[in-house]
């Protein structure tokens, strides 16, 4: 028996001990805790980053939300525009960030990258438009707060998804003979004219509800009380609108009649400048519109031809950036050592134009990405390019004939075309981002707070 009490006396004094271990390593996990979330008073607090939306492949933080909210917030005021609710603002910047990381990721499983030289580059061009050196261009920025870094790789999403827009939707866009024609029809006085407009858009969804349609429509009224009622447009926008520049205004800037949908050019032309518009209806929703200026054009297009030829090798998950490049630079050399540029467009070329030997016929400007046509114009008469890369993969590029002629028959109708797809292109981008968004894994985890 008095073993047995031993024995009991020896286990309960190793418990305490044991529990006292743990209380010991509790309070130092705590303080631990307390020295990476808190600082040594209350009244600075440090939060820690978290995740707020899942967003496919890819995560939003709440850090990253908080600074893009505030790079929005000071070019608002820097625009001495009225800045909008907490709410609507995050709103608003997290659907921009959802949009941007779909957009972004889908370039990246589809083999679209860009280099540090067009990065490089488009930062010249900012850096210029300020009148400003590269160096002095970056001590600017961190001065305003700006880290040089993260504005270099904002410009870098910005190429991205620009170049991505031009493969998977303006790239795609069919205007047919009928269209021109049509177009030159209704548009023969107002393609003259000019207009400087405002855009608000309530976007309305394919399946809605006549519940929700009506809350929508309510919506857009009260925006357009508001308006009329001297509040300012960009302010309202901000608050309002789901266009794409609805944080800095909806302002579109300068318009020719052609370039803007027949219902907007129609209601514009019936209301005097700092007017709005009454609320529109289209397939995309409820718009508001204010006429800022307008002006009259009449400036003639002037057309230089290129009959080009080309040889393209897309990237994939299966063929990289170097890979492409550097199989086009073997081909390259095998057309400088005789063989015909045609059969090798047949044999290697990945574009449709492969079956007429990499033929794509005279070209006018406008009619080609950028970067294709700024390589094209450079090109002597049979002068065979080093491999350049656009959204659509790398590209060898012969030069075969150039002209300049009188195109005043036609440059009405060459406007045309250009015009028509400009107004395509922003509707069926919208259309595109839409469908990418539905088909996209969106995991909000502060739903309370959007």
């Amino acid at each position: 028996m008095l073993i047995v009490r031993q024995t009991l006396t020896n286990l309960n004094m190793q418990l305490k001990k044991l529990i006292s271990f743990f209380q010991i390593a509790f309070i130092l996990l705590a303080l631990t805790i307390s020295s990476y979330g808190y600082s040594k008073t209350e009244s600075s607090i440090q939060k820690l980053d978290r995740i707020i939306a899942v967003v496919d492949q890819d995560v939003i933080t709440e850090k990253e939300l908080q600074e893009k909210i505030n790079s929005v917030i000071s070019n608002l005021k820097n625009q001495k525009i009225e800045i909008p609710s907490e709410s609507v603002l995050r709103k608003q910047v997290m659907e921009r960030l959802i949009a941007n990381s779909i957009q972004i990721q889908l370039a990246l499983q589809t083999g679209l990258k860009i280099n540090d030289a067009q990065v490089d580059k488009t930062i010249e061009r900012i850096a210029e438009k300020n009148k400003l050196n590269v160096v002095d261009f970056k001590k600017t920025l961190e001065k305003d707060g700006t880290n040089f870094y993260k504005f270099r790789e904002e410009i870098r999403n910005e190429i991205t998804i620009a170049q991505l827009k031009e493969r998977e939707v303006d790239s795609k866009i069919v205007i047919t003979d009928g269209e021109i024609d049509n177009f030159l029809n209704a548009q023969s006085k107002e393609i003259q004219d000019e207009y400087e407009v405002a855009h608000i858009l309530i976007r309305v969804p394919e399946d809605v509800s006549p519940e929700k349609l009506e809350k929508l429509k309510n919506k857009t009224e009260e925006a357009s009380k508001q308006i009329q009622s001297g509040k300012n447009f960009t302010q309202v926008s901000a608050a309002f609108s789901e266009t794409p520049n609805a944080l800095e205004g909806g302002n579109l800037g300068w318009k020719k009649a052609s370039d803007l949908p027949t219902l907007f050019v129609d209601a514009l032309k019936k209301i005097e400048v700092g007017s709005l518009t009454p609320i529109l209806r289209s397939p995309n929703g409820f718009h508001i519109l204010k006429l800022i200026n307008k002006k009259g054009s009449s400036a003639p297009l002037v057309v230089e031809q290129t009959h080009v030829r080309h040889i393209l090798i897309k990237l994939s998950e299966i063929t990289s950036e170097n890979e492409g490049r550097q199989k086009l630079m073997g081909i390259k050399e095998r057309l400088e050592n005789g063989i015909k540029f045609e059969d090798m467009a047949k044999q290697y070329s990945e574009d449709p134009s492969a079956t007429n030997g990499g033929d794509l016929g005279w070209i006018n400007p406008g009619d080609t990405v950028p970067e294709f046509e700024k390589t094209m114009k450079q090109l002597n008469i049979n002068q065979i390019s080093d491999p350049i890369k656009t959204p659509f993969g790398w590209h060898l590029i012969q030069v075969l004939e150039k002209r300049s002629q009188d195109m005043s028959k036609e440059s009405a109708r060459i406007q045309a075309r250009q015009q028509i797809k400009m107004r395509k292109s922003e509707e069926a981008y919208q259309d595109w981002l839409q469908e990418l968004r539905d088909r996209s894994f969106v995991e909000l985890r502060l739903e309370d707070n959007f």
